[in-house]
């Protein structure tokens, strides 16, 4: 697979936390940066496990490593090395694009015979 989400720069970064590198005694995965490659792939598609492309591997292998490592806590340190100078772009709103249900105008619901 030749085209990646992450970059150079925030893989190197995020190395030397995965599990299972190739100095690690025991259990590891074959190519750290595909699964995490392939868990981005499923959080923005938001596809079933199983609709994974074949491209990442097994799913249920990837399924069961993922579970893995939530529960030693991979993750949150992932996000601790990669947060450390977050981008707060994607979470500028402009109040412009925001649009109120007409729920929330203020108005009272439905109709009523008034005197």
């Amino acid at each position: 697979m030749e085209r990646f989400v992450l970059t150079d720069a925030q893989w190197a970064k995020m190395e030397p936390h995965c599990h299972g590198k190739p100095s690690d005694p025991g259990r590891s995965g074959s190519n750290n940066r595909r699964f995490i490659e392939a868990i981005l792939w499923i959080v923005r598609t938001g596809s079933p496990w199983r609709d994974l492309p074949t491209v990442f591997g097994n799913w249920n292998t990837i399924y069961k490593r993922y579970r893995d490592w939530v529960k030693a806590d991979v993750f949150t340190r992932l996000f601790e090395v990669c947060s450390d100078e977050p981008d707060m772009e994607y979470a500028m709103v402009d109040a412009t694009i925001v649009k109120v249900h007409r729920h929330g105008q203020g108005s009272k619901g439905g109709l009523r015979a008034r005197l």
